[in-house]
């Protein structure tokens, strides 16, 4: 781990939580095209703003979408995932 930039500090820990998240299309079908793909990146880094996450990577297809977010400890995985 050479980059420690990405490394957050609390109180009394240290923590460098991310998550790789993947959203498929109901059967695979082919519905995200490039403009849809980039609304779509628009509206979930919004969401991660919202909730003090960063949306570090962000790559789709047609039928699914990859996000790799970087989130704090306080933050409940669960929610942010609903919430996107």
């Amino acid at each position: 781990m050479d980059d420690v930039s990405n490394i957050r500090l609390g109180r009394h820990a240290v923590w460098d939580c991310h998550a790789h998240l993947v959203f498929l299309t109901k059967y695979r079908r082919g519905v995200f095209t490039g403009p849809i793909l980039a609304d779509c990146e628009q509206i979930m880094r919004k969401v991660c703003v919202d909730f003090g996450c960063e949306l570090r990577e962000f790559n789709g297809e047609d039928d699914h979408v990859h996000l790799l977010v970087g989130f704090p400890a306080t933050v409940q995985l669960s929610k942010l995932v609903n919430s996107l």
